[in-house]
């Protein structure tokens, strides 16, 4: 779904963008920070930017150009839908889907030159792709080293490997890479992680001896990147890392050297004062305990902001406020106090999150908030919040310029941000 207001489709001379009313402000100057700060701690690895789910909400497109600007040599995504949509806008840097259905579109990847991951039950229907396309299919094996969830179990990882062998002899595809997922690298102390590097090490033996030789191995996730580089061989998945968040608690993006990229803010929408006992949103679960100002900010569960996340902090005029009642699917309140009697804020700057640098909300905040994790909270902003892109243009002789794009809405199926 799209918004004609996030899309560009109003007319000028109507009055205000409206755009300017919510937006998620990206900064990207930030996600070159972090990609070259990931690029050192990898080195000689090559890193991956994994610009899957709109990279993080932060729009997959001009986060990718930033990327790769600032020295990723790989892109990553979940589904062929995304990698499609990245080739649409231009994009030819080698590029892997790893999640599947038997819907998916195996063909159209092959044609695009995606790199398409594969645990073993896709393999004739990707081998089915690379004949109909008269091209070879360029493909990462997966081996489950125990998470779980997708990639060859090891039982039959010997058989997925020969069949790949057989294949790749008759031309109709190339083991590019071979690779697994970590369950744990978030929680350095655990020993599973070190489990897990070892069965991708045998993996990678019996790979080797059936005369596998991959372009590039890869397990490290960003928190890996950051604390294991054993696990780094020859290429590293950087997530989380580049949009300048901590995967670890106790850890803040500062201390990680990370830049959080992401800033949500809008304008207060309303200010007014109240009685002692007002009682604030549905359910009536907050009162005023003294006569106060109530500020709204025009923001809610509609727009990727938690339900369940009253508390949460905003900030208006260099102070924060937590929210409090119940988050709507549009609004939500917070209580300035009886101090603020008669002040007027509205249409004054709310900031829910940011960089924190001067001691404001962070995505952090706002996930303990709701009991869940900073992934999740810049991961659900929605497309009724635009994008704003601030530093597209790199400084001369750092590679390619932004597209020069300003305020950006949704997602649209030729991948603009």
């Amino acid at each position: 779904m799209t918004y004609p207001a996030t899309t560009g489709e109003f007319s000028a001379a109507s009055g205000p963008d409206p755009r300017h009313e919510r937006s998620a402000v990206i900064d990207l100057d930030a996600i070159r920070h972090n990609v070259r700060r990931l690029a050192a701690a990898a080195s000689p690895a090559k890193v991956m930017a994994v610009v899957k789910a709109d990279a993080y909400g932060h729009g997959a497109v001009p986060v990718a150009r930033a990327a790769l600007q600032a020295g990723a040599a790989w892109l990553g995504v979940a589904h062929i839908s995304e990698a499609l949509a990245l080739r649409a806008a231009g994009i030819d840097a080698p590029l892997l889907a790893w999640l599947h259905t038997t819907d998916s579109n195996f063909g159209a990847a092959v044609a695009a030159g995606v790199d398409i991951g594969c645990s073993g039950w896709e393999l004739e229907r990707i081998v089915a792709a690379a004949r109909e396309q008269e091209r070879p299919a360029r493909v990462h094996l997966k081996v489950d080293t125990g998470l779980g969830r997708n990639g060859a179990t090891p039982e039959s990882w010997d058989r997925l490997v020969g069949e790949a062998v057989e294949y790749q002899d008759q031309g109709l595809l190339r083991v590019v890479g071979i690779f697994s997922h970590l369950a744990v690298a978030d929680e350095p102390e655990r020993p599973e992680t070190d489990q897990q590097v070892a069965a991708f090490r045998e993996a990678l033996a019996i790979a080797e001896d059936a005369g596998v030789d991959p372009e590039v191995r890869h397990l490290a996730n960003t928190p890996a990147t950051l604390s294991r580089p054993d696990t780094h061989f020859d290429l590293v998945r950087v997530g989380l890392g580049i949009y300048g968040l901590s995967p670890f608690d106790g850890q803040t993006s500062a201390e990680l050297g990370l830049r959080p990229a992401m800033t949500l803010r809008t304008l207060v929408s309303q200010c007014k004062d109240v009685p002692e006992g007002q009682g604030v949103s549905y359910g009536l679960h907050y009162r005023t305990r003294t006569a106060s100002t109530l500020a709204l900010i025009p923001v809610g569960y509609a727009d990727g902001v938690p339900r369940v996340a009253t508390g949460g902090p905003v900030r208006v005029a260099g102070k924060t406020y937590p929210v409090v009642g119940r988050i709507a699917m549009d609004q939500m309140v917070i209580d300035l106090g009886p101090e603020a009697s008669g002040t007027d804020l509205q249409g004054a700057e709310a900031e829910l999150f940011g960089d924190g640098a001067d001691g404001g909300p962070t995505a952090e905040d706002w996930a303990r908030a709701a009991g869940t994790i900073n992934y999740e909270i810049v991961t659900r902003i929605s497309p009724r919040v635009p994008r704003r892109f601030i530093n597209e243009d790199q400084p001369a002789g750092t590679g390619h310029a932004g597209n020069g794009h300003g305020l950006v809405g949704a997602p649209g199926p030729a991948g603009a941000a």
